[in-house]
Parts: C-alpha cells; sequence; structure tokens
C-alpha cells in the first residue's frame, strides 16, 4: 500500500512564514521546524540540568519537528489573523485538527497510532509542549534579531513583542536561553568563531 505522508511532509519546505511582513531572506517551514526541535531539546536539557525537571528532552524534539505539520495544508497563517478574535481561533482549531486528520490518514494504518501524539495534542505532553510553544516563540525572535541585522527595520515591533510574550510564560528555561544564546546573536561570524 502507497503512503503520501512524506509526500506530504516534503512539502513543507514550500510553506513561506511571515507572508505580511517584507523579508530580508526567506524562512519556510522545514527550516523553522527543524529550528524549534533544536531549541525545545535544549530547553528540556536546561529544565532537567538546572531546574530539577524530568523532561523527555528527545520527545520534546520530535514535537517541536512535527509541531506545525498541519501548515503544510493550512498554510501558515498570519498571527494577526489567527488570534484576531474567538470565532477565527475556534474556526483555525477546527481546521488545524482537519489537517492533523487528513495527515494521519496518509500514513499507514500501523504506524498512525505513533505519530498521532505528535500532531494531537495529548495531556501527556502539556509540559513539553509548552516548552514547544517557548521553543517557537524564541526562533521567532531569532528571525526578528536576523532581520534588524540585516537592516531590516519592518520586524521591528514583532522583536519587541516576541521577547514581551516569551518572557511573560515565566518558564525558567527560556529565560536562561534568552540569557546565554541569544547574546551570540548580536555577533559577527568572525567574533563567533574567536569566542
Amino acid at each position: 500500500m502507497s503512503s503520501t505522508f512524506f509526500a506530504f511532509l516534503t512539502r513543507m519546505k514550500y510553506i513561506d512564514r511571515w507572508a505580511l511582513m517584507r523579508n530580508t531572506f526567506e524562512e519556510n517551514l522545514s527550516t523553522h521546524s527543524f529550528e524549534v526541535a533544536a531549541i525545545a531539546h535544549i530547553l528540556a536539557l536546561i529544565g532537567n540540568r538546572r531546574f530539577g525537571r524530568e523532561y523527555n528532552a528527545d520527545r520534546a524534539a520530535v514535537l517541536g519537528l512535527y509541531h506545525d505539520m498541519p501548515e503544510i495544508l493550512t498554510g501558515d497563517l498570519p498571527t494577526p489573523v489567527k488570534y484576531f478574535n474567538k470565532e477565527i481561533i475556534s474556526a483555525y482549531a477546527a481546521v488545524e485538527s482537519a489537517a492533523c486528520g487528513k495527515l494521519l490518514n496518509a500514513l499507514p494504518e500501523d504506524l498512525r497510532e505513533d505519530l498521532s501524539p505528535m500532531l494531537q495534542a495529548r495531556e501527556e505532553d502539556a509540559q513539553l509542549r509548552r516548552l514547544v510553544k517557548a521553543a517557537d516563540k524564541i526562533a521567532a525572535y531569532i528571525k526578528t534579531i536576523e532581520e534588524r541585522h540585516a537592516g531590516n527595520t519592518e520586524f521591528r515591533a514583532a522583536e519587541k513583542s516576541t521577547c514581551a510574550k516569551i518572557e511573560a510564560m515565566a518558564l525558567p528555561e527560556a529565560d536562561a536561553f534568552l540569557a546565554e544564546f541569544i547574546p551570540a546573536f548580536e555577533m559577527t561570524l568572525d567574533q563567533i568563531s574567536d569566542e
């Protein structure tokens, strides 16, 4: 039996993010998902090492890898639109749920149960999904910094509001990431290499 799951998955590279903003460089869903997965993994490790958590860091990474997969079918709905009002939030959640169902049905039947928790929220992953949400915002914050460095003032307000949203999460792991990893984004390649 033929499966279309990976034919869908590889289309992530065609979904551009930040559609309402002028971009110095394009960011696609595939690149973003990789970054979110790596950041979520590190956030879980920080939590385990420094804050006495018992996160499954590998699972956090996998949840991050798949976190935006429904957007293969829905596209990346810009944040101001997605959260405009309760009706749109509810309608988009229904569309996203239908997209998850379609993607799961694209898998061979014997693999659906294994992938279902990656695409559909489960109570047992609530803490890890919070890390993934923070990782998602951190990845967006990094994009805004990179755009500023490229001379693009279009992202100035997004940079401030995204940082404020991360801080408002009151997540010690995210605060540690901001303090330790974000300053390097103000450096040039030569400066990073000399560190």
